[in-house]
Protein backbone atom coordinates (compact mmCIF):
# COMPACT_ATOMS: atom_id res chain seq x y z
CA UNK A 1 0.00 0.00 0.00
CA UNK A 2 1.50 3.44 -1.07
CA UNK A 3 2.22 6.10 1.88
CA UNK A 4 -0.82 7.89 0.08
CA UNK A 5 -3.56 5.21 0.55
CA UNK A 6 -2.08 3.98 4.41
CA UNK A 7 -3.51 7.54 5.47
CA UNK A 8 -6.80 7.53 3.38
CA UNK A 9 -7.56 3.47 4.49
CA UNK A 10 -6.58 4.47 8.10
CA UNK A 11 -9.03 7.32 7.98
CA UNK A 12 -11.97 5.66 6.55
CA UNK A 13 -11.45 2.79 9.00
CA UNK A 14 -11.54 5.70 12.12
CA UNK A 15 -15.10 7.44 10.15
CA UNK A 16 -16.40 3.91 10.14
CA UNK A 17 -15.56 2.91 13.73
CA UNK A 18 -16.92 6.38 15.07
CA UNK A 19 -19.69 6.28 12.94
CA UNK A 20 -20.87 2.56 14.42
CA UNK A 21 -19.75 4.15 18.32
CA UNK A 22 -22.40 6.67 17.38
CA UNK A 23 -25.01 4.34 16.56
CA UNK A 24 -24.74 2.56 19.34
CA UNK A 25 -24.74 5.63 21.46
CA UNK A 26 -27.81 6.79 19.92
CA UNK A 27 -29.59 2.82 20.82
CA UNK A 28 -28.70 3.88 24.54
CA UNK A 29 -29.52 7.20 24.96
CA UNK A 30 -32.79 7.10 22.65
CA UNK A 31 -34.95 5.82 25.51
CA UNK A 32 -32.75 6.76 28.67
CA UNK A 33 -32.49 10.72 27.56
CA UNK A 34 -34.63 11.27 24.86
CA UNK A 35 -37.98 10.75 26.68
CA UNK A 36 -38.77 11.91 29.98
CA UNK A 37 -42.24 12.06 32.11
CA UNK A 38 -42.68 14.74 33.98
CA UNK A 39 -45.51 16.05 36.02
CA UNK A 40 -47.55 18.06 33.67
CA UNK A 41 -50.18 20.87 35.19
CA UNK A 42 -53.03 18.98 35.28
CA UNK A 43 -51.04 16.42 37.95
CA UNK A 44 -50.54 13.52 34.72
CA UNK A 45 -47.65 12.29 33.40
CA UNK A 46 -46.27 14.25 30.43
CA UNK A 47 -43.81 12.49 28.16
CA UNK A 48 -41.06 15.08 26.89
CA UNK A 49 -38.79 14.93 24.36
CA UNK A 50 -35.10 15.57 24.36
CA UNK A 51 -33.83 14.92 21.12
CA UNK A 52 -31.69 17.75 20.60
CA UNK A 53 -29.73 16.43 23.50
CA UNK A 54 -29.73 12.98 22.05
CA UNK A 55 -27.86 14.35 18.91
CA UNK A 56 -25.75 16.66 21.06
CA UNK A 57 -23.98 13.33 23.28
CA UNK A 58 -24.17 11.08 19.97
CA UNK A 59 -22.16 13.57 17.94
CA UNK A 60 -19.86 13.81 21.29
CA UNK A 61 -19.35 9.95 20.91
CA UNK A 62 -18.65 10.01 17.25
CA UNK A 63 -16.18 12.97 17.44
CA UNK A 64 -14.60 11.33 20.45
CA UNK A 65 -14.40 7.55 19.11
CA UNK A 66 -12.63 9.57 15.68
CA UNK A 67 -10.04 11.11 17.79
CA UNK A 68 -9.52 8.17 19.82
CA UNK A 69 -8.98 5.78 16.49
CA UNK A 70 -6.91 7.74 15.00
CA UNK A 71 -4.59 8.79 17.89
CA UNK A 72 -4.52 4.83 18.29
CA UNK A 73 -3.41 4.46 14.66
CA UNK A 74 -0.56 7.08 15.18
CA UNK A 75 0.64 5.52 18.27
CA UNK A 76 0.54 2.00 17.17
CA UNK A 77 3.13 3.09 13.85
CA UNK A 78 5.44 4.36 16.53
CA UNK A 79 8.93 3.03 17.43
CA UNK A 80 8.33 1.64 20.67
CA UNK A 81 12.17 1.16 21.72
CA UNK A 82 11.84 3.67 25.12
CA UNK A 83 9.18 4.68 27.23
CA UNK A 84 7.62 8.06 26.17
CA UNK A 85 8.46 11.61 27.69
CA UNK A 86 4.97 11.29 29.75
CA UNK A 87 6.05 7.93 30.97
CA UNK A 88 8.78 8.93 32.14
CA UNK A 89 7.71 12.31 33.92
CA UNK A 90 5.08 10.25 36.01
CA UNK A 91 7.56 7.48 36.87
CA UNK A 92 9.54 10.56 38.46
CA UNK A 93 7.15 12.41 39.75
CA UNK A 94 6.73 10.69 43.12
CA UNK A 95 10.00 12.55 44.70
CA UNK A 96 8.19 15.98 43.83
CA UNK A 97 4.43 15.30 43.97
CA UNK A 98 4.70 13.22 47.73
CA UNK A 99 6.33 15.91 50.03
CA UNK A 100 4.09 18.67 48.01
CA UNK A 101 0.88 16.55 48.84
CA UNK A 102 1.77 15.85 52.34
CA UNK A 103 2.70 19.49 53.29
CA UNK A 104 -1.04 20.46 51.73
CA UNK A 105 -2.45 17.65 54.09
CA UNK A 106 -0.67 19.00 56.84
CA UNK A 107 -1.12 22.86 56.36
CA UNK A 108 -5.08 22.23 55.19
CA UNK A 109 -6.86 23.47 58.60
CA UNK A 110 -4.92 26.34 58.58
CA UNK A 111 -5.04 27.80 55.52
CA UNK A 112 -7.36 30.90 55.03
CA UNK A 113 -9.81 29.97 52.62
CA UNK A 114 -10.43 26.96 54.20
CA UNK A 115 -13.72 26.09 56.21
CA UNK A 116 -15.50 23.02 57.75
CA UNK A 117 -17.35 21.87 54.54
CA UNK A 118 -13.53 21.95 53.13
CA UNK A 119 -12.23 20.08 56.20
CA UNK A 120 -15.21 17.44 56.02
CA UNK A 121 -13.87 16.71 52.24
CA UNK A 122 -10.74 16.24 53.52
CA UNK A 123 -11.59 13.96 56.07
CA UNK A 124 -13.79 11.77 53.81
CA UNK A 125 -10.51 11.86 50.97
CA UNK A 126 -7.97 11.10 53.47
CA UNK A 127 -10.64 8.47 54.43
CA UNK A 128 -10.77 6.56 51.04
CA UNK A 129 -6.79 7.27 50.68
CA UNK A 130 -6.08 5.05 53.72
CA UNK A 131 -8.90 2.58 52.59
CA UNK A 132 -7.02 2.64 48.93
CA UNK A 133 -3.55 2.00 50.45
CA UNK A 134 -4.82 -1.16 52.44
CA UNK A 135 -6.42 -2.51 49.71
CA UNK A 136 -3.43 -2.21 47.82
CA UNK A 137 -1.48 -4.60 49.82
CA UNK A 138 -3.94 -6.85 48.30
CA UNK A 139 -4.77 -6.13 44.74
CA UNK A 140 -1.64 -4.11 44.02
CA UNK A 141 1.15 -5.60 45.24
CA UNK A 142 -0.28 -9.65 46.17
CA UNK A 143 -2.49 -9.57 43.02
CA UNK A 144 -5.63 -10.52 44.64
CA UNK A 145 -8.52 -9.61 43.19
CA UNK A 146 -11.00 -8.43 46.14
CA UNK A 147 -14.00 -7.08 45.78
CA UNK A 148 -15.64 -7.01 49.27
CA UNK A 149 -12.86 -5.30 50.85
CA UNK A 150 -16.12 -3.25 51.99
CA UNK A 151 -16.74 -5.79 54.43
CA UNK A 152 -13.70 -5.64 56.89
CA UNK A 153 -14.31 -1.45 56.82
CA UNK A 154 -17.73 -2.47 58.23
CA UNK A 155 -16.41 -5.22 60.56
CA UNK A 156 -14.22 -1.97 62.06
CA UNK A 157 -17.12 0.14 62.12
CA UNK A 158 -19.34 -2.43 64.10
CA UNK A 159 -16.24 -3.57 66.58
CA UNK A 160 -16.11 -0.09 67.56
CA UNK A 161 -19.39 0.72 67.96
CA UNK A 162 -20.66 -2.38 69.56
CA UNK A 163 -17.79 -2.09 72.34
CA UNK A 164 -17.69 1.33 72.69
CA UNK A 165 -21.46 1.82 73.68
CA UNK A 166 -22.02 -1.63 75.55
CA UNK A 167 -18.65 -1.92 77.71
CA UNK A 168 -17.80 1.94 77.46
CA UNK A 169 -14.57 1.47 76.01
CA UNK A 170 -12.64 4.40 74.64
CA UNK A 171 -11.69 5.34 71.40
CA UNK A 172 -7.87 4.22 71.27
CA UNK A 173 -8.41 1.06 73.16
CA UNK A 174 -10.81 -0.03 70.39
CA UNK A 175 -9.10 0.89 67.89
CA UNK A 176 -6.53 -1.90 67.91
CA UNK A 177 -9.56 -4.18 68.85
CA UNK A 178 -11.13 -3.19 65.95
CA UNK A 179 -7.86 -4.06 63.88
CA UNK A 180 -7.41 -7.15 64.78
CA UNK A 181 -10.58 -8.69 64.85
CA UNK A 182 -10.72 -6.85 60.99
CA UNK A 183 -7.53 -9.38 60.49
CA UNK A 184 -9.14 -12.04 62.09
CA UNK A 185 -11.65 -12.17 59.32
CA UNK A 186 -9.24 -11.40 56.41
CA UNK A 187 -7.64 -14.38 57.76
CA UNK A 188 -11.16 -17.10 57.76
CA UNK A 189 -11.61 -14.90 53.93
CA UNK A 190 -7.89 -15.94 53.07
CA UNK A 191 -8.21 -19.68 54.11
CA UNK A 192 -11.38 -20.83 51.70
CA UNK A 193 -10.31 -19.32 49.10
CA UNK A 194 -6.28 -20.14 49.23
CA UNK A 195 -6.52 -22.08 45.60
CA UNK A 196 -9.00 -19.45 43.89
CA UNK A 197 -7.20 -16.88 41.05
CA UNK A 198 -8.89 -14.66 38.91
CA UNK A 199 -12.77 -14.19 38.52
CA UNK A 200 -13.59 -17.02 40.78
CA UNK A 201 -11.80 -15.18 43.80
CA UNK A 202 -13.62 -12.14 42.50
CA UNK A 203 -16.55 -13.83 42.76
CA UNK A 204 -16.03 -15.36 46.74
CA UNK A 205 -14.88 -12.11 47.95
CA UNK A 206 -17.74 -10.40 46.63
CA UNK A 207 -20.27 -12.79 48.10
CA UNK A 208 -18.02 -12.23 51.51
CA UNK A 209 -18.65 -8.95 51.14
CA UNK A 210 -22.63 -9.54 50.93
CA UNK A 211 -23.14 -11.94 53.78
CA UNK A 212 -21.53 -9.18 56.08
CA UNK A 213 -24.10 -6.72 55.07
CA UNK A 214 -26.97 -9.21 55.25
CA UNK A 215 -26.13 -10.68 59.09
CA UNK A 216 -25.37 -6.83 60.14
CA UNK A 217 -28.49 -6.02 58.38
CA UNK A 218 -30.60 -8.93 60.22
CA UNK A 219 -28.95 -9.86 63.24
CA UNK A 220 -30.89 -7.01 65.26
CA UNK A 221 -30.14 -7.71 68.79
CA UNK A 222 -26.51 -7.60 68.16
CA UNK A 223 -26.39 -4.96 65.31
CA UNK A 224 -29.35 -3.02 65.62
CA UNK A 225 -30.76 -4.32 62.27
CA UNK A 226 -31.61 -1.33 59.71
CA UNK A 227 -31.52 0.71 62.75
CA UNK A 228 -27.66 0.93 63.34
CA UNK A 229 -25.87 1.93 66.02
CA UNK A 230 -26.32 5.21 67.58
CA UNK A 231 -24.42 7.37 70.41
CA UNK A 232 -21.47 6.18 69.40
CA UNK A 233 -18.98 8.11 71.84
CA UNK A 234 -16.24 10.71 70.31
CA UNK A 235 -12.47 10.57 70.67
CA UNK A 236 -10.63 12.63 73.04
CA UNK A 237 -7.89 14.55 73.17
CA UNK A 238 -5.50 12.42 75.79
CA UNK A 239 -8.90 12.49 77.88
CA UNK A 240 -9.68 16.19 77.08
CA UNK A 241 -13.02 16.36 75.44
CA UNK A 242 -13.99 18.27 72.61
CA UNK A 243 -17.39 20.69 74.40
CA UNK A 244 -18.54 23.70 72.23
CA UNK A 245 -18.98 25.76 75.86
CA UNK A 246 -14.96 24.85 76.58
CA UNK A 247 -14.95 25.32 80.54
CA UNK A 248 -12.53 23.33 83.00
CA UNK A 249 -11.44 19.76 81.69
CA UNK A 250 -12.03 20.50 78.17
CA UNK A 251 -9.62 20.94 75.31
CA UNK A 252 -10.06 24.50 74.95
CA UNK A 253 -10.13 25.14 78.84
CA UNK A 254 -7.07 23.23 79.22
CA UNK A 255 -5.45 25.00 76.36
CA UNK A 256 -6.42 28.22 77.11
CA UNK A 257 -8.44 28.82 73.59
CA UNK A 258 -11.67 30.18 72.30
CA UNK A 259 -14.61 27.26 72.16
CA UNK A 260 -15.05 26.28 68.64
CA UNK A 261 -16.56 23.21 66.62
CA UNK A 262 -14.31 23.15 64.87
CA UNK A 263 -11.17 22.00 67.18
CA UNK A 264 -13.21 18.08 66.78
CA UNK A 265 -12.88 18.83 63.53
CA UNK A 266 -9.70 19.13 62.99
CA UNK A 267 -8.55 17.23 65.38
CA UNK A 268 -10.89 14.20 63.30
CA UNK A 269 -8.64 15.28 60.35
CA UNK A 270 -4.81 14.91 61.73
CA UNK A 271 -6.29 11.77 63.37
CA UNK A 272 -7.33 9.89 59.95
CA UNK A 273 -3.91 11.79 58.33
CA UNK A 274 -1.46 10.31 60.71
CA UNK A 275 -3.38 6.87 60.16
CA UNK A 276 -3.47 7.29 56.44
CA UNK A 277 0.60 7.77 56.95
CA UNK A 278 0.57 4.76 59.12
CA UNK A 279 -0.91 2.45 56.31
CA UNK A 280 1.66 4.22 54.00
CA UNK A 281 4.85 3.94 56.46
CA UNK A 282 3.71 -0.03 56.69
CA UNK A 283 3.13 -0.68 53.43
CA UNK A 284 6.23 0.93 52.12
CA UNK A 285 8.41 -1.23 54.75
CA UNK A 286 6.91 -4.17 54.28
CA UNK A 287 7.07 -4.06 50.44
CA UNK A 288 10.27 -4.03 50.39
CA UNK A 289 10.94 -6.94 52.93
CA UNK A 290 11.26 -10.67 51.90
CA UNK A 291 7.45 -10.88 52.41
CA UNK A 292 6.74 -7.97 50.14
CA UNK A 293 8.63 -9.36 47.47
CA UNK A 294 7.16 -12.15 48.05
CA UNK A 295 3.45 -10.64 47.36
CA UNK A 296 5.38 -9.23 44.40
CA UNK A 297 6.38 -12.47 43.11
CA UNK A 298 2.58 -13.76 43.81
CA UNK A 299 1.41 -11.01 41.88
CA UNK A 300 3.23 -11.88 38.78
CA UNK A 301 3.18 -15.65 38.88
CA UNK A 302 2.05 -18.07 41.63
CA UNK A 303 3.46 -21.67 39.55
CA UNK A 304 6.96 -19.65 39.48
CA UNK A 305 6.63 -18.66 43.98
CA UNK A 306 5.52 -22.31 44.38
CA UNK A 307 8.66 -23.42 42.14
CA UNK A 308 11.37 -21.07 43.95
CA UNK A 309 9.18 -22.29 47.51
CA UNK A 310 7.64 -19.47 48.77
CA UNK A 311 5.28 -20.15 51.18
CA UNK A 312 2.02 -19.19 48.88
CA UNK A 313 -0.69 -20.04 51.93
CA UNK A 314 1.27 -17.65 54.50
CA UNK A 315 1.78 -14.66 51.42
CA UNK A 316 -1.45 -14.95 50.89
CA UNK A 317 -2.92 -14.91 54.63
CA UNK A 318 -0.76 -12.14 55.43
CA UNK A 319 -1.95 -9.73 52.22
CA UNK A 320 -5.74 -10.16 53.49
CA UNK A 321 -4.49 -9.98 56.66
CA UNK A 322 -2.74 -6.57 56.57
CA UNK A 323 -5.03 -5.04 54.63
CA UNK A 324 -7.88 -6.34 56.47
CA UNK A 325 -6.30 -4.14 59.47
CA UNK A 326 -6.21 -1.27 57.79
CA UNK A 327 -9.82 -1.60 56.61
CA UNK A 328 -10.81 -1.98 60.35
CA UNK A 329 -8.83 0.92 61.31
CA UNK A 330 -10.99 3.09 58.95
CA UNK A 331 -13.96 1.23 59.92
CA UNK A 332 -13.43 2.73 63.38
CA UNK A 333 -12.66 6.15 62.48
CA UNK A 334 -15.68 6.40 60.03
CA UNK A 335 -18.09 5.21 63.23
CA UNK A 336 -16.76 7.94 65.55
CA UNK A 337 -16.47 10.15 62.74
CA UNK A 338 -20.44 9.69 62.11
CA UNK A 339 -21.08 8.98 65.86
CA UNK A 340 -23.98 6.51 63.46
CA UNK A 341 -23.70 3.70 61.61
CA UNK A 342 -26.00 0.89 59.38
CA UNK A 343 -25.28 -1.50 56.61
CA UNK A 344 -26.58 1.07 54.33
CA UNK A 345 -23.19 3.05 54.89
CA UNK A 346 -21.09 -0.76 53.44
CA UNK A 347 -22.68 -1.61 50.49
CA UNK A 348 -20.67 -3.15 47.35
CA UNK A 349 -20.66 0.51 45.57
CA UNK A 350 -18.13 1.40 48.55
CA UNK A 351 -15.88 -1.77 47.61
CA UNK A 352 -16.46 -0.45 44.01
CA UNK A 353 -14.88 2.58 44.43
CA UNK A 354 -12.46 1.36 46.84
CA UNK A 355 -11.17 -0.87 43.82
CA UNK A 356 -11.53 1.91 40.72
CA UNK A 357 -9.08 4.40 43.52
CA UNK A 358 -6.93 1.43 43.09
CA UNK A 359 -6.80 0.42 39.92
CA UNK A 360 -6.82 4.29 38.66
CA UNK A 361 -4.13 5.26 40.47
CA UNK A 362 -2.39 2.23 39.40
CA UNK A 363 -1.75 -0.97 41.00
CA UNK A 364 1.50 -1.16 43.54
CA UNK A 365 1.60 2.54 43.11
CA UNK A 366 1.11 4.77 46.51
CA UNK A 367 1.18 8.11 45.20
CA UNK A 368 -0.86 6.82 42.78
CA UNK A 369 -3.87 5.63 44.95
CA UNK A 370 -3.52 9.18 46.85
CA UNK A 371 -4.05 11.37 43.56
CA UNK A 372 -7.02 8.93 42.23
CA UNK A 373 -8.76 9.24 45.91
CA UNK A 374 -7.89 12.77 45.44
CA UNK A 375 -9.70 13.07 41.78
CA UNK A 376 -12.22 10.42 42.58
CA UNK A 377 -13.97 11.80 45.76
CA UNK A 378 -12.66 15.46 45.55
CA UNK A 379 -13.63 15.88 42.22
CA UNK A 380 -16.91 14.58 42.64
CA UNK A 381 -17.52 17.25 44.82
CA UNK A 382 -16.64 19.79 42.46
CA UNK A 383 -19.38 18.34 39.75
CA UNK A 384 -21.93 18.32 42.26
CA UNK A 385 -23.68 21.17 40.93
CA UNK A 386 -24.39 19.33 37.58
CA UNK A 387 -26.73 17.50 39.10
CA UNK A 388 -28.27 14.91 37.30
CA UNK A 389 -25.27 15.05 34.42
CA UNK A 390 -22.59 14.41 37.30
CA UNK A 391 -22.13 10.67 37.09
CA UNK A 392 -22.10 11.22 33.04
CA UNK A 393 -19.07 13.29 33.66
CA UNK A 394 -17.39 11.22 36.38
CA UNK A 395 -17.84 8.03 34.23
CA UNK A 396 -16.60 9.79 31.01
CA UNK A 397 -13.53 10.93 32.98
CA UNK A 398 -12.86 7.11 34.22
CA UNK A 399 -13.43 6.08 30.92
CA UNK A 400 -10.39 8.74 29.56
CA UNK A 401 -7.97 8.29 32.03
CA UNK A 402 -8.46 4.10 31.62
CA UNK A 403 -7.96 4.94 27.91
CA UNK A 404 -4.94 7.16 27.89
CA UNK A 405 -3.26 5.63 31.03
CA UNK A 406 -4.45 1.81 30.91
CA UNK A 407 -1.88 1.26 34.05
CA UNK A 408 -3.48 3.84 36.00
CA UNK A 409 -2.16 7.28 36.77
CA UNK A 410 1.60 6.60 38.33
CA UNK A 411 1.01 2.30 37.33
CA UNK A 412 4.04 0.04 37.10
CA UNK A 413 4.36 -3.61 38.04
CA UNK A 414 8.21 -3.24 38.58
CA UNK A 415 9.46 -5.05 41.73
CA UNK A 416 10.11 -2.46 44.66
CA UNK A 417 14.03 -4.49 44.80
CA UNK A 418 15.73 -5.11 41.77
CA UNK A 419 19.02 -6.30 41.08
CA UNK A 420 21.17 -3.78 39.52
CA UNK A 421 21.31 -0.29 39.06
CA UNK A 422 18.59 -0.53 36.24
CA UNK A 423 15.07 -1.37 36.02
CA UNK A 424 12.45 -2.18 33.59
CA UNK A 425 9.40 -0.24 32.56
CA UNK A 426 7.33 -1.17 30.07
CA UNK A 427 10.29 -3.68 28.82
CA UNK A 428 12.85 -1.23 28.79
CA UNK A 429 15.31 -0.35 30.73
CA UNK A 430 15.63 3.27 32.50
CA UNK A 431 17.45 4.74 35.49
CA UNK A 432 16.83 4.08 38.98
CA UNK A 433 13.04 5.58 40.37
CA UNK A 434 10.28 5.15 41.92
CA UNK A 435 6.82 6.12 41.51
Amino acid sequence: MSGVAAPKAGLAFALRDAAIAAAVAFGLFAMLVGLRTDIGPTGGLVLRQRWAVVALLCGLVFLGRLLLTTWLGRRALRPSTAPGPWTLRLQQSGRLVAPLLLALALTLPFLPTIGRYELDIGILVLTYVMLGWGLNIVVGLAGLLDLGYVAFYAIGAYSYGLLSTSFGLSFWICLPLAGILAAFWGMLLGFPVLRLRGDYLAIVTLAFGEIIRVVLLNWTELTGGPNGISGIPRPSFFGLPFSAGGGEGSFAGFFGLEPSPSHRVIFLYYLILGLALLTNWVTLRLRRQPLGRAWEALREDEIACRALGINITVTKLTAFALGAMFGGFAGAFFATRQAFISPESFTFIESAIILAIVVLGGLGSQIGVAIAALVMIGGFEVFRGLDEWRMLVFGGAMVVIMVLRPRGLVGTRTPSIALGQKRAIGGDLVGEGRG
